[in-house]
């Protein structure tokens, strides 16, 4: 399963499309189990050169509670600065910010289903 993700050229806000159309919400974005609708609507993206920086996708799995990134990256970039909780957009709450924040693993490959478990 695939999302696609890029940064607003703006703002430097991530972003994550959803059906032609961006939101700030990983929650929100659309996923991919099809590797040809997900390549269509990355070449789509990297088309946005004046809205967008670096359309790419990502790997994301099922978590309790949802979904997420498989990559460490990823779900900080989604969750927003980790400088406190109360910042970015792990402040607005909700299940997408709970499953991503209870999410673990650090997996760095590209590929792998599952996350590696920190103790």
């Amino acid at each position: 399963m695939k999302a696609l993700t890029a940064n607003r050229l703006t703002d430097g806000e991530v972003v994550f499309w959803n059906a032609g159309t961006w939101c700030e919400r990983f929650g929100e974005a659309q996923l991919f189990e099809d590797d040809a609708a997900a390549d269509a609507a990355e070449t789509l993206a990297k088309g946005q050169v004046t809205l967008l920086v670096d359309p790419y996708l990502i790997d994301v799995t099922a978590v309790a509670g949802g979904v997420a990134p498989i990559s460490y990256r990823e779900r900080v970039r989604a969750l927003g600065p980790t400088n406190k909780p109360g910042h970015g957009k792990q402040a607005l709450g909700g299940a997408d910010v709970e499953a991503l924040s209870h999410a673990h693993g650090a997996a760095r490959s590209k590929g792998r289903i599952d996350l590696i478990k920190r103790k």
